[in-house]
């Protein structure tokens, strides 16, 4: 049975293929395309063209034909799942856990476990990435709600769009940024001189914007709150890093090796130790709140530092001793 998902345009001037990529992140470019030109998507009502520029209150309408059935076997092993009914699961993901399949990964993902749990998630969203609404980076630890149903699944991805879905997250980042909070609006693309990095550009970019806040100051780093107005592959890494603060741990966007080159002792032996107690990004998604899908009830989860974070909080408060 075809699923129908029903947008409304937040502003003017997009592409409409644009708009449904940057809006079903659940789906490939390739996917979005294939229902433009099956026809499977109108605008206030009318078939609508790749190219077509949209209007602010435009109504988009997406006929979504059933997943294709899966390739990927299901893997028993323990999930932390902080909350799950018939229609969603939120689960606490661990650092160096990559949540679905992709370019050189087949096995060990966060989906192979969920299928194993919950297998009629497999019928639920695009293919390969069953129930999966949002993701985590592979190195970044902490919640994401998973939909298990195709009815959580539409109102996941239309409140995502809406930018109801509150997420805030936990980082340690480089230096001090001055100012109690901020925010950065700044536009996300491919980096054109290495393409599995992301980069900030002038024009052709995803609209991105983080909010943050500074928590505690230590003179090395900072532990700050970050909120996603939006939500960009690798955006906080990438604002951040584009602030002059990139998040501790983050090899990808200079906060190891090219951080470490620019500190003087003694902050560089602190900076040692800070990093052997961090083989990954210090990024963690803390909190999650939404209205629930199908009951509309508020849901509000917390996960506290894992191990690795905290104990590289604590170095940094007791001044490296």
């Amino acid at each position: 049975m075809n699923r129908v998902l029903t947008l409304s345009v937040p502003g003017t001037g997009e592409r409409l293929d644009r708009f449904l990529a940057q809006t079903l992140t659940d789906l490939s470019r390739n996917a979005v395309q294939s229902l433009i030109r099956d026809a499977r998507v109108q605008v206030n009502g009318q078939v609508g063209r790749a190219s077509r520029r949209l209007r602010t209150g435009d109504s988009i309408r997406i006929e979504l034909p059933p997943p294709r059935s899966l390739d990927l076997e299901p893997e028993s092993w323990d999930l932390s799942v902080v909350f799950e009914d018939q229609d969603l699961v939120v689960i606490d993901k661990p650092a160096g856990l990559v949540v679905h399949p992709g370019a050189g990964v087949r096995h060990g993902t966060l989906v192979h476990a969920l299928l194993h749990r919950y297998p009629e998630i497999a019928v639920v969203g695009g293919p390969g990435r069953p129930g999966i609404v949002h993701r985590l980076d592979k190195d970044t630890s902490g919640l994401m709600v998973v939909a298990r149903s195709a009815r959580a699944y539409l109102g996941l991805v239309e409140a995502l769009h809406r930018r109801t879905v509150k997420r805030t997250y936990g980082a340690l980042v480089w230096g001090d940024p001055g100012q109690d909070s901020g925010t950065v609006e700044a536009a996300l693309g491919r980096d054109p001189r290495e393409r599995k990095r992301m980069s900030v550009v002038s024009r052709g970019g995803k609209p991105a914007r983080t909010l943050w806040r500074v928590v505690e100051r230590f003179g090395l780093a900072a532990r700050l709150e970050l909120n996603l107005d939006t939500g960009r592959t690798h955006q906080i890494r990438v604002h951040m890093a584009h602030l002059g603060h990139p998040v501790v741990g983050d090899a990808t966007y200079g906060g190891r090796v090219k951080k470490m080159l620019s500190l003087r002792e003694p902050q560089r032996s602190l900076a040692i130790k800070l990093l052997g107690r961090l083989p990954r990004q210090a990024l963690h998604a803390l909190e999650l709140q939404f209205l629930h899908p199908v009951t509309s009830k508020p849901l509000s989860f917390s996960s506290p530092w894992p191990n690795d974070v905290r104990e590289a909080i604590e170095l940094l408060s007791e001044g490296g001793s």
